[in-house]
């Protein structure tokens, strides 16, 4: 691989147009007077993909690094016969982010996530002694827990108790990763909680979510490999969300891609998908509502722990937020839908048997929502259609294979004490 040179960009505060400098880890505009994102400006404005060999950094034109590290791989694009086919779509291609070397798709976390992970961590500064914390509902967990391990990156893990199981590996990990958990009964919504109290202990940072420019870019490749591969924007974008992040991504790029000026001038419609009834961005979408909706909390930790894709429980997402999941919706003419766990299963099932290669529960919701869309006459036959699998060819990697799980150094209640969580995280690095 050639000697890199890291692309040049800028910070601008969606709000209020802010142009100005990342001093490192910058999340947001502390001159801005209300929430909002702040987005990558690249100075390279055409996107020049770079060979297979580079992995994920394929596309590191317009993504926010200063290194590249080693193990990543990038999204596949192909265009669908089975699911297309039996859809009556002409156009439908397939972003596959998983594990099917059939297809030269090589995620072995088997998730999409590994996308935001590889990103998030060629920003940090290659010299970075301070421990990385990062809040999951089980995949981000598994990717962030991967890059780390093979790079040597300190990081604290906080995940709901009644996920752990998918915290799982081919190999023991590096010990520079060490996982805590929410107690029984919990959600991501605690697990957020927990790793805001590990954030208090001296010497830990935020990963930042949403906030962070390189996990949005990161997951934005899904879109660069789509339209690279087509030869043009899509006319339409299908996803699952949990926190909505991937979609806001997906506008971001789309947007870059317009600036390009060879892939075409349009917006294409977002059409995500909750699984019910976890459904507290769709209620809020239905009442055209920038603010999300009262949501009791007991109320949902049972409807997070009733869906199959766990991943989508986020309670606390990037909805409003200016430049969030409603201002996209709004500006690309998108929609919010829903699937049920039945309809998501029998949609994971038949892209088995379509397309060949196994799915998760979340990407089977994003594939019934286009499905009931289809059936429903909101997608033309002709139209060019992108739908992200999020994760999938889990099944097919775990064969034969012995698998290893992290285990929890630390297992707190839902209601823990600061001074508690900071003692035993700080514990755990010394």
């Amino acid at each position: 691989m050639e000697k890199f040179t890291p692309t040049e960009y800028t910070l601008l505060c969606v709000a209020s147009g802010h142009e100005f400098n990342d001093e490192g880890w910058t999340l947001a505009d502390h001159e801005c007077s209300c929430p909002s994102l702040v987005r990558a400006h690249y100075a390279k404005k055409q996107l020049e993909v770079k060979g297979d060999h580079y992995g994920l950094y394929k596309f590191c034109d317009w993504m926010p690094v200063g290194h590249l590290l080693k193990g990543s791989a990038a999204p596949v694009t192909y265009k669908s016969k089975g699911l297309g086919k039996h859809l009556g779509l002409e156009n439908l291609w397939i972003t596959f982010n998983g594990y099917n070397p059939a297809i030269g798709a090589n995620m072995t976390t088997c998730s999409f996530k590994e996308t935001e992970a590889y990103s998030v961590c060629g920003r940090a500064k290659q010299d970075e002694h301070r421990v990385l914390v990062v809040a999951s509902a089980g995949n981000t967990a598994r990717a962030f827990a991967k890059v780390c391990s093979e790079n040597n990156i300190r990081l604290l893990l906080a995940v709901p108790h009644d996920n752990l199981d998918a915290l799982w590996f081919d190999a023991p990990l590096n010990p520079c990763v060490k996982l805590i958990a929410s107690a029984p009964g919990g959600d991501y919504f605690d697990a957020i909680a927990l790793s805001e109290m590990a954030l208090k202990a001296e010497n830990f940072y935020a990963e930042g979510g949403a906030k962070n420019i390189a996990r949005r870019d990161g997951m934005a490749t899904t879109v660069l490999s789509a339209t690279t591969t087509i030869g043009r924007i899509p006319d339409y974008y299908f996803q699952a969300v949990g926190s909505g992040t991937g979609a806001i991504a997906a506008w971001e790029a789309n947007m870059r891609l317009i600036e390009d000026g060879r892939y075409g001038s349009h917006l294409m419609k977002l059409m995500v998908a909750q699984n019910a009834p976890f459904v507290p961005m769709y209620d809020a979408w239905r009442a055209d509502s920038r603010a999300m909706l009262p949501y009791d909390d007991d109320k949902a930790r049972r409807d997070a722990e009733i869906i199959d894709a766990k991943v989508l429980s986020n309670r606390k997402p990037p909805y409003g937020v200016v430049g969030g999941l409603y201002d996209a919706l709004k500006a690309t003419g998108g929609d919010i839908l829903v699937a049920t766990n039945p309809q998501g299963r029998k949609a994971r099932q038949l892209f088995k048997e379509l397309e060949g290669v196994d799915i998760h529960p979340a990407a089977g919701i994003a594939t019934a929502s286009l499905m009931k869309a289809v059936a429903d006459g909101k997608v033309e036959k002709d139209a060019t259609v992108m739908l992200n699998i999020t994760g999938g060819g889990e099944e097919l990697f775990k064969q034969d294979k012995e698998l290893w799980y992290l285990k929890p150094s630390h297992v707190f209640s839902l209601k823990p004490e600061l001074e508690d969580v900071v003692a035993k995280v700080e514990a755990l690095f010394q």
